[in-house]
């Protein structure tokens, strides 16, 4: 009778166990320490090795040589639990035996001496689905067995076993099994089996197998089944129903192209074909995330569970892409698939899903919009220029500063060659300031300390204020007062209280006015609003 692959291959010995290498030392120093504990937990996914860890354990415990870590596998006990059917180790499935009365007969069977091994082993597949009330019927037998009895409990999902029975065992985590060792694995028995395979061809059973080796091996006697002897890549990928990446880089070319029409081409041939749409959107998400984790590794990367070829492939497509594309990509494709598994139109999800991409791949950040505002930046590419900042009056000719109520003035005025009491130069600077049109120097002027000597200004300005505090503006504010520039000092530093008390003064309804004012006039500010539109209720002092 015809044995499948999965378990004519079954390791029998921890040598043979593919991987898992933190539990097969342990197990083996505790066999030889003769450390041998009376309950163990074994969790992880399916197919990465816990009831056959248990099997082999079981034989380590009971061989004729036992304990050993190296049982003959000849002797009478050996061969029985092999096959399953030793008297002295006995498999419960809980997932058919999860009650109470099931317990109790076991916590029975504990009392009793093993019939002829060493050991009395209980194995407990699906130990999860055991009811909290058989746990607590078992708890006891647990805590306290026998010297004969030893209990292996399996799981996939460990964190449904009872904390008062967890504390009393052993727990060992199976990892998931790496890419490689998968593919190694299968083309040694394609070896033993006679079979030619390709390496793209085993690549794509062990990523079929998502990191279990029953999984994989299944599909690879699937696979044996439906294409003989000669396993091409093309016939596998049919059989599990899996997408080249020749299909799903049609994705990514039209996402390059921005071409909304091919990725509507693209759903109608999945349509023709009869492939499953749900299937794609998984496999579309898959590709993604290989493209981001290629783009940030590279192309080498063992995080992509691929081969070699294709994941150089991936890493020449990525390059077309940032790392913040991509990763809206993913994040759209995961939605695509969350939505499918309820859709009633899963075409339609589905079009509508890559068509979110192709318009994804056109925005632009928040960040690049905001840089693009800046006076230099925003007056041509299809954006809105801003409004002109007032002009400062040219330096090369005599000064004609702009005022709201402009005194008479001569042909040709004389600018004052004698520098103001330090008293005055804040209100001075200020005023010039404002005239010139520049608002926010002229603010920080307004609360910064002005001293001068030996012909130099120094300022003392807080730290909030000190990005205004450039010396060209400053000086041209300077040569319209005395008609020529001064060495500019700032320092940055705290500013006396009492050069706030004007300010403080001030009523709180013309504050709140000039700050608006202010605000609103920023040619930045003007570019924003023509840019996003909306309108400004608050503007806010961040000096408060």
């Amino acid at each position: 009778m015809y044995q499948v692959i999965a378990r004519k291959y079954r390791p029998q010995s921890f040598a043979d166990v593919v991987n898992q290498e933190h539990v097969k030392t342990t197990l083996e120093n505790a066999i030889a320490q003769n450390r041998i504990a009376h309950g163990y937990i074994f969790s992880g996914q399916r197919g990465t090795g816990k009831t056959t860890v248990a099997r082999i354990l079981a034989r380590c415990l009971n061989c004729v040589n036992g304990p050993t870590n190296q049982p003959c596998g000849v002797c009478a006990s050996c061969k029985e639990i092999a096959a399953g059917g030793s008297v002295d180790v006995i498999e419960i499935d809980a997932a058919s035996n999860r009650g109470i009365n099931e317990m109790r007969e076991l916590r029975e069977n504990v009392r009793y001496q093993p019939a002829r091994d060493k050991y009395k082993v209980f194995i407990i597949d699906e130990a999860h689905q055991i009811t909290n009330e058989a746990f607590n019927a078992l708890l006891k037998t647990i805590e306290e067995p026998p010297a004969w009895a030893v209990f292996m409990l399996c799981t996939t999902e460990a964190h449904k076993i009872p904390a008062t029975i967890a504390s009393r065992c052993q727990h060992f985590s199976f990892r998931s099994v790496e890419f490689e060792a998968l593919v190694a694995r299968m083309a040694w028995i394609c070896e033993q089996e006679g079979i030619q395979a390709d390496a793209e061809a085993l690549s794509v059973l062990a990523q079929a197998g998502e990191g279990s080796v029953r999984d994989s091996l299944s599909a690879l006697d699937q696979a044996i089944a439906c294409c003989g002897n000669t396993l091409q890549a093309s016939e596998v990928r049919a059989l599990l129903g899996a997408f080249s990446l020749d299909a799903l880089e049609n994705v990514s070319r039209a996402l390059v192209d921005g071409a909304a029409a091919r990725m509507l081409e693209v759903v109608n041939e999945l349509e023709r074909n009869g492939q499953n749409l749900q299937h794609f959107s998984r496999e579309l998400a898959r590709y993604f995330r290989n493209l981001l984790v290629a783009r940030i590794a590279g192309g080498d990367t063992r995080l992509i569970a691929a081969s070699a070829g294709e994941r150089q492939r991936l890493a020449e497509v990525a390059a077309q892409f940032s790392e913040e594309d991509l990763t809206r990509y993913l994040q759209l494709s995961l939605d695509l698939f969350r939505d499918l598994q309820f859709s009633l139109q899963p075409r339609f999800h589905l079009e509508l899903g890559l068509l979110r991409m192709v318009q994804a791949g056109r925005l632009v950040s928040i960040e690049e919009a905001l840089a693009g505002m800046g006076p230099e930046r925003t007056g041509g590419g299809g954006k809105p220029a801003p409004i002109p900042a007032a002009k400062p009056a040219p330096i090369a000719h005599n000064p004609k500063p702009v005022t709201h109520n402009p005194p008479p003035i001569t042909q040709n005025p004389a600018p004052s060659t004698r520098n103001p009491p330090p008293s005055d130069w804040r209100q001075k600077l200020h005023s010039t300031l404002m005239e010139l049109g520049m608002e926010f120097t002229a603010d920080a002027i307004e609360h910064s300390e002005v001293v001068e000597a030996n012909g130099e200004l120094r300022f003392t300005t807080p730290r909030e204020f000190s990005i205004a505090m450039t010396e060209a503006d400053i000086n041209q504010a300077v040569r319209q007062i005395i008609g020529k520039p001064l060495k500019i000092k700032v320092t940055i530093g705290d500013v006396a209280a009492q050069n706030w008390e004007k300010v403080a003064a001030a009523p709180a309804a013309q504050q709140e006015e000039d700050v608006s004012r202010r605000a609103l006039a920023n040619p930045e500010v003007q570019s924003f609003r023509e840019l996003f539109g909306g309108e400004v209720r608050t503007v806010r002092n961040l000096k408060e």
